[in-house]
């Protein structure tokens, strides 16, 4: 056993495989000038990268360094700053995919200042400029386990943050789907009510019929189709939160003759109904269960029953995540196991399932503008959100909304609401015009 000096260490020379001791300061010195070194090549990294992005345009962007240094992307005035706090930062930066970028930001690895929609479109311009669509950065077909455990877990994390904290940036009937903008000046509160209207109107909901609701959220849909339309209504959710205030909701809306709402998986629903609609939901069953689920709607609708699927989809004809690795950060922060499939994948499996498809609508437009009006609220009324959630969290949701409405205005991801009945009928169920929806 050797005994070392307080000021000696044991050092090992790895290349001939023997052992020594050296001045402790010595070994510092070392280390320091190791250290050195590698900022040194991380710093060439980083110049070579910002060289080669000023080839191709000018950014409205600077890059602040610990030390001081600083690396503007164009001649202008920068619309956007980062700042990297430390080395160890670079990596994150110099590979910008939206996954890695949004991950060094919601983590603390990099300070970012500008306009949040600056902040996004300066994203996408980086992993556009340093990353190849056709690498593993581009659009990627993923898939994840879907059981009725999984599924409930995914839907609590997303949606049970807080009714209040949800309630400070939706519109006051807390509808978290796209809203309805039908002359393009609507407000965010007056447009959800339009989409809903919208929706019940398609689906020809009439006084007495029994109306199923998967994913029914907060209960404005349940809620306005007993209240307007007459209709005797269930609504189904996973979260506890959404069951909790959906049902006060009805309580306090006298309407808990009409309406019931269960916390229960649309795979234990029972029994029939002569109108379904799933708003937003389908989103977490997966691809490979699609079939399965438009089957488990068919067999709850009555012969004479129409259906509503009002969902986001993909906008790659493969169904494959959006480009860069916008939909891995979805996935690793906001919605787990979370699937998107292309419009033609969904007209599949609902033929697949035993349902024909009547009327398909996209509304691609107006989820781009209902996320925007989000992500404003968001915005407006950061000094409360932050007493709700801690900046992790905060930070998440930022960029995940403001992010959302870039995708839709880009064309990553789309909107679309399909009208169904079962397949097979010999008499239509619908007029023969779309004009009865805005009559």
């Amino acid at each position: 056993m050797l005994l070392l000096q307080p000021n000696l260490e044991l050092w090992k020379c790895r290349d001939i495989g023997i052992s020594f001791t050296v001045p402790f300061r010595l070994r510092v010195l070392k280390y320091q000038f190791t250290f050195t070194e590698e900022i040194v090549v991380w710093e060439k990294k980083l110049t070579n990268w910002v060289d080669g992005i000023r080839n191709q345009a000018a950014l409205p962007l600077r890059l602040e360094l610990w030390n001081g240094k600083q690396y503007d992307f164009s001649s202008n005035n920068p619309n956007v700053t980062i700042r990297i706090p430390g080395v160890s930062s670079l990596s994150y930066l110099l590979t910008p995919s939206l996954s890695n970028l949004g991950t060094a930001y919601v983590e603390g690895k990099i300070d970012v200042k500008g306009r949040l929609n600056d902040i996004i479109d300066l994203a996408h311009g980086l992993a556009q400029r340093t990353l190849s669509s056709d690498s593993t950065f581009g659009r990627m077909l993923r898939s994840f386990k879907h059981t009725k455990k999984k599924d409930a877990e995914a839907i609590q994390y997303h949606y049970d943050v807080s009714n209040d904290f949800y309630s400070l940036w939706l519109d006051p009937n807390m509808v978290y789907s796209c809203a309805y903008f039908e002359n393009g000046d609507e407000d965010l509160a007056t447009a959800q009510l339009k989409k809903i209207d919208h929706i019940l109107t398609k689906i020809r909901v009439q006084p007495g019929q029994k109306l199923l609701d998967i994913g029914c959220g907060w209960g404005a849909l349940v809620i306005r189709a007993a209240q307007k339309f007459g209709a005797n209504c269930v609504g189904i959710t996973l979260s506890q939160r959404q069951f909790d205030l959906a049902t006060e909701r009805v309580k306090q809306a006298g309407l808990s003759d009409k309406i019931e709402i269960r916390l229960q998986d649309y795979r234990d629903v029972s029994g029939q109904f002569d109108r379904i609609t799933s708003v937003g939901m389908f989103e977490h069953v997966g691809r490979n269960h699609l079939a399965a689920y438009f089957s488990k709607i068919n067999s709850l609708l009555t012969d004479d029953g129409i259906v509503m699927n009002h969902g986001i989809t993909s906008s790659d004809a493969e169904g494959r995540d959006t480009p860069y690795g916008g939909g891995e950060f979805i996935d690793k922060y906001v919605f787990p196991h979370g699937e998107l499939p292309h419009i033609g994948m969904v007209l599949k499996t609902m033929q697949e399932g035993g349902l024909e498809a009547h009327d398909i609508e996209n509304l691609r437009f107006h989820y781009a503008r209902t996320c925007a009006l989000w992500a404003d609220n968001f915005e407006t009324n950061t000094a409360e959100v932050r007493k709700m959630i801690d900046d992790k969290r905060y930070r998440i949701w930022r960029v995940y909304l403001a992010g959302c409405s870039y995708a839709f205005t880009n064309d990553l991801i789309s909107l679309y609401q399909v009208v169904c009945t079962k397949a097979g009928l010999h008499q239509p169920l619908l007029p023969t015009s779309r004009r009865y929806i805005y009559s």
